[in-house]
C-alpha cells in the first residue's frame, strides 16, 4: 500500500461502507449524563443505515435518553489495520412495516438470548483510517529536545 510515505491513510466513505459491508461484529458507545458506555454488538449495514438487535436493558435505555451515539469497527492484519467510525443517530424501530423489513435481514444474535428490539442507525458522519503497521521509526530526540 502506498500512502505517500505516511502509514496512515484516508478512507473514503465508500471505503468505509465496503468495510462496514464485510464485518458483522462493531462497538456501540453511548453517553448518558457524562458517562461512556461501550458495547459489542453484532450488526448488519443497508441502504445506507446500520441495523442491531438488542433486549430490555441499559443499553436500551442509554440510547433512549440519548439517541446520538457512536459505532466502531475495526481490523487488523499482519502488515496494515483499519478502523472505521460512525456518528449518527439511533431509533428503536416501531412500525410492523419496519419490524417486518428488519426481520428480513440476515442478523443473528451472537450469544442465544431473546432479542426482539431492532434498532436503527441513520448515520451523520463516517470515518476511516488505513495504517501500516510496523515498528515505530527511530526517535533520537530527548526529553529536554521536546
Amino acid at each position: 500500500m502506498d500512502t505517500g510515505g505516511s502509514p496512515l491513510i484516508t478512507l473514503s466513505p465508500d471505503e468505509c461502507w465496503e468495510l462496514l459491508l464485510s464485518e458483522s461484529l462493531g462497538r456501540l458507545a453511548l453517553t448518558v449524563r457524562g458517562v461512556i458506555d461501550i458495547y459489542p454488538v453484532n450488526y448488519v449495514a443497508h441502504d445506507g443505515v446500520l441495523t442491531i438487535r438488542t433486549s430490555e436493558g441499559t443499553k436500551l435505555l442509554e440510547l433512549t435518553i440519548n439517541d446520538h451515539v457512536a459505532f466502531e469497527i475495526d481490523g487488523v492484519g499482519r502488515e496494515q489495520g483499519w478502523s472505521v467510525v460512525v456518528k449518527g443517530t439511533a431509533r428503536i424501530l416501531q412500525t410492523a412495516a419496519e419490524i417486518e423489513a428488519a426481520e428480513q435481514l440476515v442478523l443473528q444474535p451472537l450469544v442465544p438470548t431473546e432479542k426482539h428490539v431492532w434498532v436503527r442507525i441513520d448515520p451523520v458522519e463516517i470515518t476511516g483510517r488505513r495504517f501500516e503497521l510496523g515498528p515505530a521509526p527511530d526517535d533520537t530526540r530527548s526529553f529536554t529536545d521536546v
